[in-house]
């Protein structure tokens, strides 16, 4: 009978990754252990490995993530702390090397390209001040580049390493054995005349070291923004148990104990007063309250619960106290469930190859060999060590990655700026990738499409009674009251009427409504549940209107002054109005428009149809809970959907980090937002938009920009190759490289997106 494996996976946190060859590096290499299937995200620094315990060890993975050049632990022993300090000490060296390659750089440059600042032999000092650049300061492109070697592969580093070295061998060759300044020999014996001790020549007395010293700087500026901005990829996680209750109540013997919310156990007795977290999922035993449940259901009406209603973790008690039973603690909560969706749906999604990286596997070592060529042959043909020296490195200068280092960096920069402008805050190039595809936009309705706040949208009256009277009861009532449906209504009665009346003798009963003493009056404001013992007779229009109101998804109450029901106010979470002009701009650009929320049905028809999207059950998904949002966006994406998922609220982060694109609202939580690849700050839908288009333009910029550098420098190489292209011109036809893609990205500043939106929000 054959053995049966025990199947493992863990999670590792890695360091010491420069760019998905890294990434790619570490796959390979753990994925050829027998028994392990892993994959390694760079944006995340994390791997997720699968393995059978009889093939291998957690140690052994370890190990061998070490042994390829990198760091490796376990995700479980990995605290925020621990990232945070790598990350600030990876960004302190990177400005320590940064800043001084600036201050050395800058008179190289100067005296390089200003003729009227060069003295006799002033490439003596220039080699001085970019000696600590190119070799210190470039320290971090050469040690990658080796380890790359190490393993056989080539990446953007290695070629900023051979761009640097090339430019700098050049330099110091003709600096002491060329002509580029004047030697004087002398002999031992005998004094040589003037012309045996000056040499000059025409292919020997150019030096590059601006080039090695500006290529450096460059990058170690775009190294270093990208580390400042590395942290964003784990703040989803650390923001996810940020909502966590730090303490918990206790009731033991009858006492109260605050403990550590982590040490609760399952059946013990918690005490959650007002406005306090819920530590842990329950069942309630004692007390009444609203619970704020929209941090996990997207649910804007507060949750009633009495005794025997099931609660769940970090949602806020609103009102009463309440006494619960704790029935899932740890790993084994709701909210530690979204948690780990979150971090699955991060892990799980595809790592974008950079283009840079991928085509330089292939270019890279063709230049090298081609460069070996050129030497080679100009040595043997052309009997000249110095035209083969020449030529050869002219082939390594034209290939030096001047302009394919700036490719992305300056697209991303202006086109990141133009978006900040319109309120638009994007990720990183793997986003703008994403977007290209994109066919499906997914809406939550909370929060997103929705203004998130309730708000009175109706007043029914009875007979004989007007609309005044009514709100300014009902009003003054529901002042007292932090209920939000409460809220709704006195902000609309002050809005509306101005001052209002004082309320004595206020009672609020949850779940029901609330009662108090107007003007001498007896009034109540709730739902029929308040008036059960009260004798109390609906007339048969408000019970119509009651009923169609309820049918059409809103929140309708009661409001009954001296015994007799007066009227009825309906309230709703409305709305933006910018949400109906959003989905009329995305469908004029082909794209499918989904509404997706916790809601019930009739609530997200009504909604649905208020915005312009179709209501079927293929565009309006209602009652789902986050992880089954999860999976919608899922299926969605197994259909061969192309998903941009867009929200506000913790239980969308795991679908936001699932979709291809997550997009959130700054108005909504820091979960979401970290959660996502693009945030909207206003929380205006039509930037939604704007934000495909601006990420489409910005991608398509980048793409034009490594084509260039790549196709003007390799048409360039055969002309160096053949001996037509000196290092000087070679040094040139860089320059201008980087022009062009400089000037290229500064075109996204002007670059037309919609007519409508994306001018008006640019210059607000």
């Amino acid at each position: 009978m054959a053995q049966k494996l025990t199947a493992l996976q863990v999670d590792l946190s890695l360091s010491g990754m420069s760019c998905n060859a890294c990434a790619m590096t570490i796959e390979k290499g753990l994925n050829k252990i027998a028994g392990v299937e892993a994959t390694v995200n760079f944006a995340t620094e994390s791997a997720r490995v699968n393995f059978s315990a009889e093939s291998t060890s957690t140690p052994e993975l370890i190990e061998t993530v070490k042994s390829l050049g990198y760091s490796a632990r376990l995700l479980e022993d990995t605290t925020a702390e621990m990232i945070e300090a790598e990350v600030d000490e990876r960004v302190a060296m990177l400005l320590t090397r940064m800043t001084a390659s600036i201050v050395c750089g800058i008179p190289v440059v100067l005296i390089s390209m200003i003729a009227n600042l060069q003295f006799k032999n002033w490439q003596w000092l220039a080699l001085a001040l970019s000696a600590p650049v190119v070799t210190w300061g470039a320290w971090p492109f050469h040690r990658a580049a080796l380890m790359n070697a190490r393993h056989r592969s080539t990446t953007m580093d290695t070629l900023i390493s051979i761009g640097v070295f090339a430019s700098t061998a050049w330099s110091v060759w003709v600096i002491i054995w060329g002509d580029a300044v004047e030697h004087i020999y002398r002999g031992s014996s005998k004094a040589m005349n003037m012309t045996e001790m000056t040499m000059k020549s025409a292919d020997s007395t150019h030096i590059y070291l601006e080039v090695a010293v500006a290529v450096t700087v460059f990058l170690l500026a775009g190294r270093y923004f990208e580390a400042k901005a590395k942290n964003r990829a784990g703040d989803a996680l650390r923001s996810l148990l940020a909502l966590n209750a730090r303490t918990a109540t206790v009731l033991r013997d009858s006492e109260e104990i605050s403990i550590d919310a982590s040490k609760v156990l399952v059946g013990d007795l918690l005490v959650v007063r007002p406005g306090e977290i819920i530590p842990a999922d329950g069942v309630v035993v004692e007390g009444n309250s609203s619970l704020d449940v929209s941090m996990l259901t997207g649910e804007s009406v507060p949750t009633d619960v009495a005794p025997g209603s099931t609660v769940t973790g970090t949602t806020v008690n609103l009102t009463g106290r309440l006494i619960l039973r704790a029935t899932h603690v740890g790993a084994e909560t709701t909210f530690a469930q979204i948690t780990r969706l979150v971090q699955d749906a991060q892990t799980t999604k595809a790592p974008v190859q950079r283009l840079a990286d991928r085509v330089s596997s292939v270019f890279v070592p063709s230049v090298i060999g081609l460069a070996i060529l050129t030497f080679l042959s100009w040595y043997f043909l052309a009997d000249s060590t110095t035209q083969a020296f020449t030529a050869a490195v002219a082939v390594l200068i034209i290939a030096c990655p001047c302009a394919l280092g700036l490719a992305t960096p300056t697209a991303l920069m202006v086109g990141s700026g133009r978006a900040a402008q319109m309120g638009i805050v994007i990720k990183g190039v793997d986003v703008l990738q994403s977007t290209r595809r994109i066919d499906t936009v997914v809406f939550d309705k909370t929060g997103t499409i929705t203004t998130g706040v309730m708000q009175l949208i109706d007043v029914i009256v009875a007979s004989g009674t007007n609309r005044s009277e009514v709100l300014r009861f009902a009003g003054a009532l529901e002042h007292a009251s932090e209920h939000p449906v409460a809220r709704a209504i006195a902000t609309a009665a002050r809005k509306e009427l101005g001052s209002l009346p004082h309320v004595s003798d206020f009672v609020s009963s949850p779940g029901m409504g609330t009662s108090g003493v107007v003007e001498s009056q007896r009034v109540m404001v709730g739902r029929e549940s308040l008036f059960s013992k009260s004798l109390v007779v609906i007339p048969g229009d408000l019970r119509e209107a009651l009923a169609k109101a309820r049918n059409a998804g809103n929140t309708a109450v009661l409001v009954v002054i001296a015994g007799l029901v007066k009227g009825i106010c309906v309230v709703a979470d409305q709305p933006k109005p910018t949400s109906a002009q959003a989905i009329v701009a995305l469908n004029k650009l082909g794209l499918r428009s989904v509404l997706l929320t916790g809601d019930n049905s009739a609530t997200a028809a009504a909604i649905a149809q208020q915005v312009g999207i179709e209501n079927d059950e293929q565009h309006v998904i209602a009652g789902v809970l986050p992880d089954e949002k999860v999976r919608v966006v899922a299926d969605l994406q197994q259909r061969g959907y192309a998903v941009a998922m867009v929200g506000d609220g913790v239980n969308d982060a795991a679908a936001l980090a699932q979709a291809d694109v997550g997009i959130a609202m700054g108005t909504g939580t820091d979960v979401a937002m970290n959660a996502s690849d693009l945030t909207i700050v206003s929380g205006d839908l039509r930037l939604v938009t704007d934000a495909i288009l601006l990420s489409r333009a910005t991608l398509r910029t980048i793409t034009a920009n490594v084509f260039w550098a790549f196709a003007y420098n390799t048409a360039a190489i055969p002309l160096a190759a053949l001996g037509y292209m000196n290092p000087m011109w070679a040094g040139l036809a860089m320059a201008l490289s980087s022009v062009f893609v400089v000037s290229n990205s500064l075109r996204l500043r002007t670059t037309k997106l919609t007519p409508n939106t994306a001018f008006v929000h640019a210059t607000r």
